[in-house]
């Protein structure tokens, strides 16, 4: 599935929770509703039915299929582990760690769309989650001026993004350190607003865009 389809699927996801993470799951494997389908062992059209209708309500057999056939649990499809933190499941038992290329980190980066971003202030080093975007292989976020992500600009900072799967005991990280500044340019600021796929969750007035060059990428990723 192209970056374009993806965005497109993204943008049209349905208001129910199971709906919305069931389609946002597949979307994030490059599956269609028939492939999962497929893989579950149920007709297209139900899946397509559990998408697009918030009050559908399957079997327990159903769900354990759907979250079989797309590497899940079912409280991850249902949402029954949101207010949980990742990493509590006990390890693999031959876990192994491997050190990513700097091409893959790129990869994982620019797929992502939320990441820590540690900087300096006045009472020691603090770490915040933003929005981001990758363009040209520059870190892009907007934030308010005087928020702390604002800090950020002219300074070296770090970067992080991850991802955690408990259901495997797998995940991986990538570690981005650069320097960053404030975009100051109107026109390289409407290009930001043309390309950036995500508008900052936190809201309000947020127009200070922060660019992060990076001199160093890192990542690991743990496989079982």
């Amino acid at each position: 599935m192209t970056e374009h389809a993806q965005a497109n699927v993204t943008q049209n996801l349905p208001s129910g929770d199971l709906g919305r993470r069931l389609a946002a799951r597949r979307v994030q494997l490059g599956l269609t509703a028939e492939e999962t389908a497929a893989r579950a062992g149920v007709a297209p059209s139900y899946v397509t039915h559990l998408e697009q209708h918030p009050g559908a309500a399957p079997g327990r057999g159903t769900l354990l299929s759907l979250a079989a056939a797309l590497r899940t649990t079912v409280p991850a499809l249902t949402g029954g582990d949101a207010d949980v933190p990742p990493g509590r499941e006990q390890a693999g038992r031959a876990p192994e760690l491997i050190v990513s290329s700097r091409a893959e980190c790129a990869e994982l980066l620019s797929t992502h769309g939320v990441g820590r971003l540690a900087v300096s202030t006045e009472l020691g080093p603090v770490i915040v989650p933003v929005n981001y975007t990758v363009v040209d292989g520059a870190i892009v976020f907007r934030t308010a001026r005087g928020a702390t992500p604002s800090l950020a600009s002219g300074c070296i900072v770090a970067f992080e993004v991850d991802r955690v799967d408990d259901t495997f005991s797998q995940g991986w990280s990538v570690v981005t350190r650069g320097y960053a500044h404030t975009v100051t340019d109107a026109d390289e600021e409407r290009r930001l607003a043309e390309q950036a796929y995500s508008k900052p969750w936190s809201g309000g007035r947020r127009d200070m865009w922060v660019r992060i060059e990076p001199y160093a990428v890192t990542g690991r990723r743990i496989v079982v």
